[in-house]
């Protein structure tokens, strides 16, 4: 169960939906004053290298954020990204003072950027080293109690911080899905935190793959949502055609991350309008191939 390393992946394309996706979301929670609990449940490392060994070895931001920030071709005019796409692109250039491209952030340190002195923090991650090294780099941050590192599974240990006495909360939760559980565990945990605290706003990362559980999660968080009469919003990004092809010895290869998609309960009403545009860019920056292509749907 920990073979799952999130430095192979990040900044990909992936990250680039969910954390365009997270920052907005973040952004217009705070713009009410009262304090808001912030819950990650697999927090990972915290921050990556881009040039390090399991970025390198990956290759995956090539195809994301650094196809985002490479320079336009002769005689193309730059880049003019989105508002929302733009927000993330700054954050992630906050971390590279000198104008780099080394440094990637992951979620837990997106989200503590965004937080304000009264906000409170909390991470969750179970892998041994990432919960070691994710603890470090929290510490450099000197936060205090604001950020709390927890070591312990995050599908149970959000349970003892809802309802959040400030009643707002904002959960993030992105597990890896190498184990096939995690589709299931991830329902069950947004339906018990609707029953602990329906007014929270629940964001939810899954990869869209050929594999049943996957189809199913956004349809089983949409009947959860609707269940509690709650608003819904579920976006997808695909940068390619997915399909599974054997090499000489009749290995089965998997082409890598098609697609994968961001489902939101109790989202910001302003969400959807922010997302249209920065997820067209995705589709036209990160798109490899004409299928290439996005969704964006809301209800309640």
């Amino acid at each position: 169960m920990f073979s799952y390393r999130h430095a192979f992946h990040a900044g990909n394309h992936a990250d680039v939906l969910k954390h365009t996706v997270l920052i907005a979301t973040l952004k217009y929670l705070a713009e009410k004053d009262p304090a808001l609990a912030v819950l990650d449940t697999h927090a990972g490392a915290g921050l990556y290298r881009l040039d390090g060994d399991y970025a390198e070895t990956s290759g995956e931001a090539a195809n994301g954020i650094l196809k985002l920030l490479a320079a336009p071709e002769p005689g193309q005019p730059p880049f003019q990204p989105a508002p929302a796409l733009q927000d993330y692109l700054d954050m992630v250039a906050s971390f590279n003072k000198s104008g780099g491209k080394k440094v990637y952030p992951g979620s837990p340190f997106i989200l503590q950027q965004l937080l304000r002195d009264h906000d409170r923090l909390k991470l969750f991650e179970l892998h041994p080293t990432d919960s070691k090294t994710l603890s470090a780099n929290i510490a450099q941050l000197e936060a205090g109690r604001q950020v709390a590192v927890f070591r312990e599974d995050g599908f149970e240990g959000i349970r003892k911080f809802l309802p959040p006495p400030s009643r707002r909360a904002l959960l993030l939760c992105d597990p890896s899905y190498e184990i096939k559980s995690d589709y299931s565990r991830v329902t069950e945990m947004i339906g018990n935190c609707l029953k602990l605290f329906a007014t929270g706003t629940y964001a939810v990362w899954y990869p869209i793959i050929p594999r049943p559980e996957a189809h199913d999660l956004p349809r089983k968080l949409k009947t959860l949502a609707t269940k509690a009469g709650k608003s819904w919003l579920h976006a997808t990004l695909t940068v390619k055609f997915s399909k599974l092809t054997t090499d000489a010895a009749g290995e089965v290869k998997r082409p890598g991350l098609p697609a994968s998609g961001m489902f939101l309960i109790n989202p910001p009403h302003t969400l959807k309008a922010a997302l249209k545009p920065a997820l067209e860019q995705m589709v036209e920056r990160l798109g490899q191939d004409k299928h290439a292509t996005s969704t964006l749907d809301s209800g309640g």
